[in-house]
């Protein structure tokens, strides 16, 4: 596609630019280290020269996850889709009127960019790469008056979301597991069990979720017979197969928890805990289960009451307010503490 002045787009800008760039890559799916196949590499750089000033090409590689050499290729490719770029002290648009804007007004702008940099999905190589190319769409779309705004605003809020998960070992898999979930096929993969140790298993997988610092996923287990929940990095290999599963209507993400305390599930258990000073008074100011009553006594202790699903994440919660708080029921819940107390007494009297 020529054109006798690099500025003219012709009458329709967006169907020239798009036929151009399609025509340039002509179906070649080049993936880079970020999951980039060519045609939205191409993307995300006309929306990072559109919202960063002096793009090099180090830069921009470095942003792309590709090679100087292939940044250059990009250049020339959009160069010849009649897209105005040039170079002063850096690459720039000379117009971006083929993108119209979406007109972001500051407060929508600061919560996208929040959501973006916050969510754990940041830490995988899928959805990091993702992130990045969002966050350069919406700075993209920003106008002046936005952007300007937000360069001399400072920053009033942030989230910060613990993890505990070991990162390496959980991106390792999650793309496999992710891609299983979606298609309804059967895995075999070897985890690592706290209670059982190392253990082959075939797991029919329905979702990933974040819940209580760390990735797991939903699967039946085949081994166990049961529904059980996969923490991400625990598993240590993975075999896709080509067996299908029919997915159980009652299992999905947004219930499947209800009741739990966090992230283990089991029968449904009542318990009740009576606390004392500072404990009440932290109690007391927060909401922690969704099936929870709270009772205030004359001399400032609290019963708290909750039916949940499993003990142990509880108990550990319990322990954490030390001895302010005493367990009235179940009795289970309540000698299981005095024997960790006893525990204790002997270890640190010794």
């Amino acid at each position: 596609m020529a054109a006798s002045d690099p500025f003219e787009y012709g009458t329709n800008p967006i169907l020239i630019v798009f036929e151009a760039v399609w025509w340039y890559i002509d179906g070649i799916a080049e993936d880079g280290p970020m999951g980039m196949t060519k045609y939205d590499r191409l993307l995300h750089i006309l929306n990072l020269l559109r919202a960063r000033r002096n793009m090099t090409a180090g830069r921009l590689a470095v942003e792309c996850g590709v090679t100087e050499r292939s940044i250059y290729r990009d250049i020339l490719a959009l160069s010849e889709a009649n897209i105005p770029i040039y170079y002063d002290n850096g690459y720039k648009l000379a117009s971006d009127s083929f993108l119209p804007p979406l007109n972001f007004d500051y407060d929508e702008y600061q919560f996208l960019k929040t959501a973006t940099e916050s969510t754990p999905l940041r830490t995988t190589d899928k959805y990091g790469a993702m992130a990045k190319r969002v966050q350069a769409k919406i700075e993209a779309c920003l106008s002046d008056a936005v952007r300007k705004h937000s360069r001399f605003t400072p920053v009033a809020m942030h989230v910060d979301i613990p993890m505990t998960l070991e990162q390496e070992r959980s991106e390792l898999f999650y793309g496999d597991i992710e891609e299983a979930a979606t298609n309804s096929r059967c895995l075999r993969i070897s985890y690592d069990s706290i209670e059982s140790g190392q253990t082959e298993r075939v797991v029919e997988p329905y979702f990933i979720i974040f819940r209580g610092r760390a990735f797991y996923f939903v699967a039946y287990c085949r081994l166990r017979s049961q529904v059980r929940t996969f923490r991400l990095d625990r598993v240590s290999e993975v075999q896709p197969t080509e067996e299908l599963f029919r997915r159980r209507e009652d299992i999905c993400a947004e219930t499947y928890f209800d009741g739990s305390w966090r992230v283990f599930s089991g029968e449904p258990v009542k318990v009740v805990i009576r606390f004392s000073g500072a404990a009440a008074r932290v109690v007391s100011m927060g909401n922690h289960h969704s099936d929870e009553l709270i009772e205030s006594a004359d001399d400032g202790t609290i019963v708290y009451t909750v039916t949940c699903r499993g003990l142990q994440e509880i108990q550990r919660w319990i322990l954490g307010f030390g001895r302010e708080a005493e367990v009235i029921a179940p009795d289970e819940l309540r000698n299981e503490l005095a024997a960790i107390g006893a525990y204790l007494r002997d270890t640190y009297d010794a």
